[in-house]
């Protein structure tokens, strides 16, 4: 080989391979050296090589000696060659260079690496989120090619490469020759690309699997063709199997040309309904009925991708209002040089002197930071951007990041009712929890995909072996998932004898095996934590104690980070030796500890910048009358942390619990403007809430946790007898939300894996307990009718929690009310209209007809908007449906004017 003036002899040997040869490590074609083999296909060797000119690893594929010896398919091929060149897309692998040398022609590309589509889906289908991701780059990358005129002919999974910047088209209009020169069915055996996923006597059939009709019959293919093996690759990473299958290469064709693969649910069922659509429409046998362009393709894909899929409109979904994880001061701050700070706090013992450079963030125009129980925000561990969950005047809420260096934000597409946010350890995604399941999106553009499901997801975290850590609902303990999806599986097992609820808010230490997290036990209180964090691991079941806190914490720059009575605290955490290494020192105060179970207001970046929200969690809330109109029309006395309130059948009383440190039940007269106590219990030992009043107002119905045991009592309202257990005590959360106007059963919500079930009491006979429905979904808050013909109650099966109505005790249909998000459905007193909170803190009113076999649902008004406190019981109305009781946190936004107008930093 001749080299220029100036050329440095290689150090290797150079030598001239003859065509179809397999090259060695040191071989030179032209200036790129070869490095290893990386595979093989129909048309050639392909080798990992350098190009030693600009001094980056590439692609080298050799063609067959079969190729070249024919002059027209050469001449094709190079044509070809620059026509696709001239592509450029992000999901196009780069065609860099042609070359010929000593009768070798190769190819120069792009060097990938990640896995084939198709040894992907060895292991099992992809997770239908993830799937409409990579499909919805396919299609683009198609509808760029074709564009320019060029059509792939051969796009198959073994074409398609997985990396961590997304899906790579490989092969691109080189994979097999020009239609023309192998016409009919006589070129299917000659196929130049090959898979093995179909075998037949020995005999290994080609692409056929991914062939359009027009392609067998021996038609010119064209776009619409790419457009068929689309919907055929689509289909099976869906559902992990081929959409076309036969004993025999003749049986798969006869299949493609006349038979239709089964539906998509019968194999997938978490696969969305239009995702069905969009498949059928790419493998219709007739081009001209097939779906057009990859660039209408491309487009229902990416609504998909958006939560269109899964009725005619697309849902928008809000961030829900959970009980006592709400926040009451909005200021959050960013102090910018807390890791100097806690270096010196802990080698003193004793804060001299801190020198803390400190700034406010406001929102954006029209919109409020939704900051409940650190749902909203979360700063990245490069310490470069903060994510929070913001809504806008319409209460649409969103993903949003903001450069901290920079005074604008901006949303991230796709991520409507998100919450909880966290972020990839090397800060280019988001993990968040929306529509009942666990998303990801990468902050540089594109849509979300799901990950998993996650019914009501509290936290997670990411360690950089892409394992993915998180709380799949309220009732749940940990589960590990893959970071580019799969299933999930448990790590964490509640422990009774710890009277463990729940664990929540994971976060993985700097070796990516342990982790920290919140293990909670209800009723826990700031003055006396019963909740801990704990130390796992992913090697084990197993976990030990850390400290008791009553909200979760964070480990960062040596330091686990807590909350202790609204002061935020930093104590020094062996990360090599894993335990505590020296006392508490306090880092900021105040800090609001404002919830059983919280995360607490605060996030840090991985080199201790530290964001918080500055105020107290001193329960200021008030019981507020409002009219129809939303006009205040009367106030209960005082300010306390009243939750839950009871209008009585005769409306004289209320019954309401107080979940400060206590968690009891109280009354209040309405007539002599008295409070009284129902229940007396301390944090430590008992807790009582949700009450719930009989039709006869005589009695009442309570939830209870004692002695590590979850329970319902009953006790007389005028104190005249004793509580009575009437469900005894286990390890599930349960509370009553409503009794039947006769008297005969109590509807009660119960704790389990997937969130809610609904329970049925019988008051008289056996009194054995049964569920409502066996779903599969979460299900709670039921509520009967004045008639006690049917029942109100919330459902997520839709993705977001919605009210719905069905007879009772059945059967019968099903009637949807909040055409959106709902809760706390309240029936009037004359059956004819159902209350409820919309998602966005609007108190709405369906009027409703019902009789004995029909149900209709009227005009849906809403009536006014406000801001309660809780996700359970969040308000109560009058027999008559014109006033309205709501617990109303003083200090919270009203109107937009106060809450979440300023972060400060």
């Amino acid at each position: 080989m001749n080299r220029r003036a100036g050329d440095v002899a290689p150090a290797r040997r150079i030598y001239n391979p003859r065509p179809g040869m397999a090259l060695s490590p040191g071989t030179r074609l032209g200036p790129y050296e070869i490095l290893a083999a990386a595979g093989s296909g129909g048309m050639g060797e392909v080798y990992r090589a350098r190009d030693t000119r600009l001094d980056r690893i590439v692609a080298v594929k050799v063609l067959l000696e079969a190729v070249l010896r024919d002059q027209g398919r050469r001449e094709r091929l190079e044509r070809e060659a620059r026509a696709v060149s001239s592509l450029s897309h992000p999901n196009i692998c780069t065609l860099h260079d042609v070359g010929h040398q000593d009768g070798v022609d190769y190819l120069v590309m792009e060097f990938l690496e990640g896995e084939t589509l198709a040894d992907r889906l060895a292991k099992g289908p992809l997770p239908p989120g993830q799937a409409v991701h990579y499909a919805v780059e396919i299609a683009g990358a198609l509808d760029a090619a074709h564009r320019r005129g060029v059509v792939h002919r051969d796009l198959k999974p073994g074409n398609i490469m997985l990396t961590r910047a997304g899906a790579k088209l490989l092969d691109f209009g080189l994979a097999r020759a020009d239609p023309e020169a192998t016409p009919g069915i006589s070129g299917v055996s000659a196929t130049p690309t090959h898979t093995r996923a179909l075998t037949a006597e020995g005999t290994v059939v080609g692409t056929v699997q991914y062939m359009a009709p027009e392609q067998l019959e021996g038609k010119p293919a064209d776009a619409r063709s790419d457009l068929f093996a689309f919907g055929a690759v689509l289909y099976e990473m869906a559902t992990g199997r081929k959409a076309f299958q036969g004993k025999s290469q003749a049986s798969l064709i006869a299949a493609i040309l006349a038979s239709e693969p089964p539906p998509l649910a019968t194999l997938q069922p978490l696969a969305p309904p239009a995702l069905e659509r969009v498949v059928r429409g790419c493998l219709a046998k007739d081009p001209e009925q097939r779906l057009q362009s990859a660039h209408d393709l491309m487009l229902e894909l990416k609504w998909i991708a958006e939560d269109g899929s899964q009725a005619g409109v697309e849902t928008q979904r809000t961030v829900p209002r959970r009980s006592r994880e709400r926040l009451m001061w909005a200021a959050l701050t960013l102090t910018t040089a807390v890791a100097l700070a806690l270096g010196y706090l802990v080698a003193t013992r004793a804060p001299t002197e801190e020198r803390v450079t400190r700034s406010y963030i406001k929102p954006m125009a029209d919109t409020s930071f939704i900051l409940s129980d650190a749902a909203g925000f979360a700063l990245s561990p490069d310490c470069r951007r903060l994510t929070f969950v913001a809504s806008t005047s319409g209460g649409k809420s969103a993903l949003w990041v903001r450069a901290i260096d920079s005074l604008r934000a901006e949303p991230l597409t796709g991520t409507n009712g998100a919450t909880y946010p966290f972020w990839s350890p090397d800060s280019r995604f988001v993990g968040f929890f929306a529509g009942a399941k666990l998303k990801k999106i990468d902050i540089s553009g594109g849509p979300p995909f799901t990950l998993c499901d996650a019914s009501d997801g509290r936290g997670g975290t990411w360690n950089r072996e892409g394992d993915i850590l998180f709380t799949p609902s309220v009732n749940a303990a940990l589960y590990r998932v893959s970071a580019s999806g799969g299933p999930a599986t448990p790590v964490t097992i509640l422990d009774p004898s710890r009277s463990e609820l729940s664990h929540r808010w994971p976060q993985f230490l700097p070796d990516g095996r342990h982790f920290i997290y919140l293990a909670g036990s209800v009723f826990t209180s700031k003055e006396n934590p019963t909740n801990t964090i704990r130390l796992g691991s992913l090697d084990s079941k197993q976990s030990d104690l850390v400290l008791h806190s009553h909200a979760g914490a964070i480990y960062a720059s040596g330091q686990i980070l807590f909350l202790r009575q609204d002061t935020l605290m930093a104590q020094p955490f062996d990360v090599e030796h894993l335990k505590l290494a020296g006392g508490a020192i306090p880092v900021a105060d105040p800090v609001p500890e404002v919830a059983v179970f919280s995360k607490g207001l605060f996030s840090v970046s991985e080199n201790g910048l530290l964001a918080y929200v500055e105020g107290t969690s001193s329960a200021d809330r008030q019981l507020v009358w409002y009219d129809r109109s939303g006009r205040q029309v009367g106030v209960v006395p005082g300010t306390d942390a009243y939750s839950s309130p009871r209008v009585s059948p005769d409306g004289k009383r209320l019954l309401y619990y107080l979940d400060s440190s206590g968690y009891d039940i109280w009354s209040y007269d309405m007539a002599r403007g008295v409070k009284s106590p129902q229940t007396f219990g301390t944090a430590s030992t008992q807790g009582n809430i949700y009450p719930v009043w009989s039709p006869d107002g005589r009695r009442f119905a309570y939830g209870s946790y004692r002695n590590g045991k979850h329970a319902l009592y009953q006790k007389a309202s005028d104190g005249s007898s004793g509580e009575e257990v009437i469900v005894e005590g286990g390890d599930r959360y349960k509370f009553p939300t409503d009794w039947s106007p006769d008297g005969k059963l109590l509807t009660y919500q119960e704790g389990i894996q997937s969130g809610w079930v609904v329970r049925m009491l019988p008051l008289d006979g056996d009194g054995k307990p049964y569920t409502l429905h066996e779903s599969g979904f979460s299900e709670r808050e039921a509520a009967f009718s004045p008639d006690g013909k049917w029942l109100a109650y919330c459902s997520n099966e839709s993705g977001e929690y919605k009210v719905y109505v069905v007879p009772f005790p059945g059967p019968g249909g099903k009637w949807q009310v909040s055409p959106g998000g709902g809760s706390s459905p309240r029936w009037r007193r004359n059956g004819q209209e159902i209350f409820y909170f919309s998602s966005d803190n609007k108190l709405m009113a369906a009027e409703v007809r019902a009789n004995a076999s029909s149900f209709e649902i009227g005009a849906i008004r809403t009536l006014f908007e406000t801001r309660p406190y809780g996700v359970f019981a969040r308000f109560d109305v009058t027999a008559d449906g014109q006033r309205f009781i709501v617990p109303f946190e003083a200090g919270d936004l009203h109107h937009g004017d106060h809450l979440g107008r300023e972060l400060a930093v």
